[in-house]
This record gives structure tokens, sequence and C-alpha cells, in this order.
């Protein structure tokens, strides 16, 4: 195969398994497998970049942070949209322009629930995106927007110049798996997928952005009238035939009636869409017609949008179940009878926490009115009081985990209650996921979509089964080829001589940090000493605590917990911590680093500097005697300048800390 052949499929196959990834969420090859064939198209595009196609996946995701971003003046106005909110409302708009216009059509739209960016495009290629802004100046995105598999860089037409208008949204799919993964790293959940998808567009590195797997309609063409249609109609047509994923299903009517059930038929579909909308956008069709009815100062006359008022429904609760999520939480959820709400059949809601059913009263047998939040999380409000049997119960959170026994308890000063289980299945996903991540274990290769899938395929039931997993085995897993398992079992079989420290972190035992590891890991030398200590010694240790040797010491005096770490031992996991011949040489100075090292990780620098007694801090102080300044410092370092406080390169630093007492 030749080189420019070579490149097209490799284009080609790319661009496949992106869509099946990011669109389809329908992954056939594994991530390091699409890495292989974007590092050979990388190659050969550096090396004949005259067959590199703009539309190449090379080009989606750039490697460098934004600093900022750069104002943008919208050649075309981004209006916003008179909002109405009744049926009465939409049709006196019919009313108003048929009586200037006798048998105007109009269009009607889904309004998506998402973020208004605009797309420019030269000769067919993506060269520019904004968001919307005030609509006059809006936000320089493109390296974001590149990232979005939906948005094509090349466009089946060489058109001098297309402005198209497209609203970015976050699918409903795609929002669930997010707050999934927030919970899991003990993150609070996204409100709604509308502030998702503004929040991850907005992000200054397109890296995390390309990992939020954004889509977008297309809703206008912004200089229409330069490319001779007559309707808005004509132009979604054209978008679609040139590559724009453009806004469906729409309908074109001059039938008031039409145009109205398409709210009511939209309104029952909207739970089955995959992706939010809060209403329905009525248009002109023609667009004569538009530019003659022209603009207020805040909205086109030609123009309005419907919005879906929040719809209350009452439910009778049947029952309260607790689930535990990942992070152990015991979370009571009202189990209903079964109601139509905003499209969808709602059965059941959380109660988020037992504070919430007290200062509400809900009992068991009650009559409550439900409301969808944000139009996706169905939320209970209130309680018909009116309608309360004389049996109704009130309801009582377990001291036990109901899944595992374990004690569930709550610390003073939190809302939710929690499950102390350490092997506790309910938490298997992100007890795993934590114990193998770069600050624990560091097992390379296992991250939550393979811990994920070991899990489900019955491999594993908990960290200590990872020690045990065979290659044959691992090799029958979905994008698990014969290399990546000899990779995998290479990161565990090498995690095994991990320090002590990074054990400790790895258990995920509540309120033992990375630093609070390695203090304990560095004052009693090994696991079993560890053990023997006692709450009371070890709370009197800095920087440590009564609250985090409370939840240690629970922890390892518990069934599972002793069961857990036995079952590490037998696998042949290090439980000693190196003595590391110290120095008092800093003793008594502080150091701050801010900005990126050259020649080591700030981790890496802070332990060379604690082992010879001086201490590093997180803030710049009056206290503070030096700050290593790396690239991109930044506030730290300005502080540190006014305060007159000496500033070290990493070579002086590097310098002072190989000199000889």
């Amino acid at each position: 195969m030749d080189v420019q052949k070579e490149m097209q499929e490799l284009t080609r196959s790319l661009l496949h398994h992106a869509k099946l990834y990011y669109n389809e969420d329908a992954p056939e090859i594994s991530d390091f497998e699409y890495d292989t064939l974007a590092r050979r198209l990388r190659e050969l595009e550096t090396q004949h970049p005259e067959y590199a196609s703009p539309d190449s996946p090379t080009r989606r995701v750039v490697g460098t942070v934004l600093a900022g971003f750069q104002p943008v003046a919208h050649e075309y106005p981004m209006e916003s949209l008179q909002d109405v909110f009744s049926s009465e409302e939409a049709e006196d708009f019919f009313r108003r322009v048929q009586e200037k216009y006798p048998g105007a059509e109009f269009t009607a739209e889904l309004k998506i629930d998402g973020l208004s960016v605009c797309l420019e495009y030269e000769n067919g290629q993506f060269v520019r995106g904004a968001t919307r802004g005030d609509g006059v100046t809006g936000e320089d995105v493109t390296e974001n927007l590149r990232t979005i598999y939906d948005i094509p860089m090349q466009l089946k037409t060489e058109y001098p110049k297309l402005v198209i208008r497209g609203e970015v949204y976050m699918p409903e799919k795609v929002f669930a798996h997010l707050n999934e993964e927030r919970e899991a790293q003990e993150q609070p959940p996204l409100a709604n997928p509308r502030n998702a998808a503004a929040g991850s567009l907005r992000q200054l590195d397109p890296a995390v952005c390309s990992k939020r797997k954004l889509s977008i309609f297309c809703f206008n063409l912004q200089n229409s009238g330069e490319l001779g249609f007559q309707t808005h109609a004509e132009t979604l047509e054209y978008l679609k035939s040139i590559g724009c994923k453009v806004i469906f299903p729409y309908i074109v009517s001059d039938d008031p009636k039409a145009l109205l059930g398409y709210i009511g038929d939209m309104g029952e579909r909207r739970g089955d869409l995959g992706f939010g909308i809060d209403g329905i956008v009525f248009k002109v069709n023609d667009l004569s017609i538009r530019r003659t009815l022209g603009s207020t100062a805040k909205a086109p006359r030609w123009a309005v949008a419907y919005k879906y008022p929040p719809e209350e429904k009452p439910a009778v609760l049947e029952n309260i179940e607790i689930q535990v999520g990942r992070t152990g939480v015991l979370t009571p959820n009202a189990v209903f009878r079964p109601v139509r709400l905003a499209g969808t059949t709602v059965s059941r809601a959380t109660l988020h926490n037992e504070d919430f059913i007290r200062q509400k009263d809900i009992r068991i047998g009650d009559t409550v009115f439900l409301r969808k939040a944000g139009e996706i999380i169905p939320e209970v409000l209130s309680v018909d009081l009116d309608l309360r049997p004389a049996d109704a119960r009130p309801f009582v959170m377990p001291s036990f985990c109901p899944v595992c026994g374990a004690p569930a308890v709550r610390e003073e000063g939190e809302a939710a209650r929690r499950c102390t289980g350490a092997e506790c299945p309910a938490q298997l996903l992100r007890s795993i996921t934590h114990f193998a991540s770069r600050d624990a274990m560091d097992i390379e290769g296992l991250g939550p979509a393979a811990v994920e899938s070991l899990l489900n395929a019955g491999l594993i039931s908990g960290v200590a089964d990872l020690y045990h997993l065979r290659q044959d085995k691992l090799e029958t897993l979905d994008r698990m080829g014969k290399k990546s398992a000899q990779n995998l079992l290479v990161a565990i079989e090498k995690s095994k001589e991990n320090p002590l420290s990074r054990l400790l972190f790895a258990l995920g035992v509540r309120h033992v940090g990375q630093k609070a590891a390695k203090t304990l890991a560095e004052r009693y030398g090994s696991l079993d000493v560890l053990i023997a200590a006692s709450e009371e010694e070890m709370a009197g240790i800095r920087d440590i605590g009564e609250v985090t040797a409370h939840s240690l010491r629970t922890f390892l005096d518990s069934r599972q917990g002793t069961h857990l770490v036995g079952r590490l031992r037998e696998a042949g996991v290090r439980m000693m911590q190196p003595q590391l011949k110290r120095s008092n040489r800093l003793a008594g100075q502080t150091f701050v680093l801010t900005g990126t090292l050259v020649r080591s990780t700030r981790q890496e620098a802070s332990a060379r500097i604690e082992q010879m007694g001086g201490r590093v801090s997180g803030s710049v102080s009056k206290k503070t005697n030096y700050v290593v300044a790396g690239e991109d410092a930044g506030s730290k370092l300005q502080k540190a300048q006014t305060l007159g406080i000496p500033i070290l390169t990493e070579d002086e630093l590097d310098t002072l800390l190989s000199e000889e007492v």
C-alpha cells in the first residue's frame, strides 16, 4: 500500500472508531489499539504533510493547555429568542405574522438544552468556533470544538465562507456516566447536562473537553442570504447534505393547530430522545419575510421559543429503599406507584439523606408531589398532609450496611451515613479503581473501564483478587488482547514492590490521604507495627489527629479490614516502608513549589526536601523560606516576589539539596 492510501485508510478507520466511541458509546477496539493507529497516522502526516486530510482525527485533540479564551466579534449577531409559556402566546405569534403575511409557513424545531456556538468554515474547512457570549462578542473555543466528533473538520463543499449556528449538548448517557465517575472519585455530582456541557466546552485543556463526549445539532445558516436560499427548511437540508448534524425532527406548516400539536407530540417523546430539550422553537420559514420583520434590540421578531413548564404530579410513596453508592454512602430512595412525568414513567427518586426526609416529614404511605429537576432527575417537592393515611410510618436510617452488614456511621458535621466495610460489594468499582490509581498502587492499564470489565466477567470480587489474575482469562475480555493482558499482569506484579505509604493510601481508608499515609508509614516502618499501635498513639502524631486515627483504627480492627490485609499479605504485597537516610540540614525551613518542574515531579522534589528535614507547604506566607519556581509559575511566585521571599530555580534547588554538610 502506498503512503497516501495508507493515510486515507488510517483516517477512515480512526474516524469510524471515534464515532463509535464518542457518539454511540460502542467501541470495537481498545484505547491502546486506537492510540497505535493514531500514532502511525501522525508519523505519516509529519513525513508527508501534503497528503494530510483536513478532517484528520489527529487534529481533534491538541496537546497544549490554553492560556485563556480570546474574544470573538460575531459577524452575524447571535440573537436570543423571545420566550412564550403557553399555547395561547404561541398562537398569538402565528396570528400576528399571518395577518401581515397570509399563508406564512413556520418551522417547529426542538429547543436543545445546551450551549449555543458559532462555527466558521472557509472553503469547506473548519477554521474557528466561538460561544454566543452576549450575542455580539463571544469566546474563541476552536480547539475545544475540534474535539467534538459531530463537527466536521471538512464539509462536502468548498464554498468560500459559511457561518453556522449550533447547540452543543451532552447526551444523557454521557451525563449519567460522568456523574458515576464523579461519585467514584467522591466529587459532587453535576446538576444537569446543560451546565455540564457549558463547563466542558470552557475547559482550558481540550483533552478534558474531549473526554466529555459532547455533541452538537446545527440549526441555522447565518449567511443564508448569500447562497440564494428562499426558506429556512432549505438551509437545514443543505446543512445536512454538506455533512452537518442537523436538528431533528422538525416540521414545516402554515396551520397553527399542527404547530401546536408538535408541542404535545414532542412533550410525550422528550424522555426517549437521549438528550435534553426545554421547549420548541417556532420560526418563520420564508427568509425574505424574516428580513422584513427584522429584530428588536433583544430578539428577532420572526421567531419565539415555547418553554415547557416544569410538570408536577402527585404519587403515592410505597416504600423507601437504601442504595449503597460506590463511596459507601447510604442513600434513601423513594419507590412510588408509577406516574408519567415530563415524557417518562417515574417510579423512583432520591431522598438524599435522613435530614431531607426529616425536614419534609416524608413517611411511607404519603402522597408526595414530584417534579423533574433540570428536566432530567425526578425530585420530591413536598408532602400532601391532607392525604396522609393513619398508618403512615416514619422512616429510620439503618445502622448497618444492607449490602455487607458492616456498621454504617454518620460522622459529626456530615449529612451522609456511610458503610465502613473494607470489602463491601457495592463499593468495589470505586475501591479497586482507587487502589490501582497512579498515586496509590500505580497499576497502569487498570482504569475504571478495565475494572468494570473484570467485575462484569466475574474475574475479581475485591482488590486482592488482582494478584491472582491469569492471562488466559484476561484475553477473553473485550478490548483486551494478548499484549494488553501481558502488560497488565506485569504492572500488577510490579505494584507488589510499592512502599507501605502507597499501600496505606490505596486501601481507601476514610481520612487517610497521601500525606497521612506517608507520615504513618515513615513513623512505624511496617504495617504490623502500625497495627499494634493504639488509637491514642496515632492521634498524637503531627498531621494525623483524632479523626484520622479513629478511622484507621476502626478499619484495622474490622473483620473486612483484617481479611483484606491478610489476603494482600498472602499475595506477596510489600508491607514495609524503606527507611531512607535522613538529614536535618534543612530542619525548620519551609519550601513552596509552584509551576512545572522539568527533571522531577513536585512529589519527588518534596520527598527530597523532607528527607533533609525541610517542610513543604502548599501556600506562601511570611514564614516561607524559599519558593521553588518551575515553568508557568503563577500567583504563588507573584506573592513570593511581593513578600521578598528568595526564589529558587529547579537547578538552584538541586544544588541546595546536593550540598554536603
